[in-house]
């Protein structure tokens, strides 16, 4: 079975403008059928929490509502009809700066630059979205095409 490398990054939104959530979403459904690259938490501590937590879900009735299969427009709108949901402009804002201005520890940094063959001299953006983004482009590539 495939082991599908989540390529959608934590800066985007959907429609509903939750940066994330379209990651979150993604990562979660290759779990739940169980074809998310090993590497990769289906719904982890980091974003996925901080996502779940700024809008008010709790990790089980996403867990649940995914098993469902939906497409992305069906989690937003479940989203968008879960009991006590936090969709305010506020909070969306805060969350969304939340996620850009992340910044991951020295040793994730470095790790992730050495992997992905870049110096760690200060002349690559180091929030944690890209270097994330980096991270993933890599193991596609290390998993896909190399």
């Amino acid at each position: 079975m495939a082991q599908i490398v989540p390529l959608i990054s934590s800066g985007i939104a959907g429609p509903l403008g939750v940066l994330h959530l379209p990651r979150l979403w993604q990562k979660a459904s290759l779990a739940n059928a169980g074809k998310l690259h090993s590497d990769y938490p289906g719904i982890g501590c980091g974003y996925d929490q901080m996502t779940l937590d700024a809008l008010g879900i709790k990790i089980d009735d996403f867990k649940a509502f995914i098993a469902t299969k939906p497409t992305y427009v069906q989690t937003e709108a479940w989203v968008k009809a879960y009991p006590g949901v936090n969709l305010t402009q506020a909070a969306i804002h805060k969350h969304n700066v939340a996620i850009q201005g992340y910044i991951h520890t020295d040793d994730t940094r470095k790790s992730i630059l050495a992997a992905v063959g870049l110096p760690d001299d200060g002349s690559c953006n180091t929030g944690a979205v890209d270097l994330n983004n980096l991270d993933d482009w890599h193991t596609f590539w290390a998993t896909e095409l190399k």
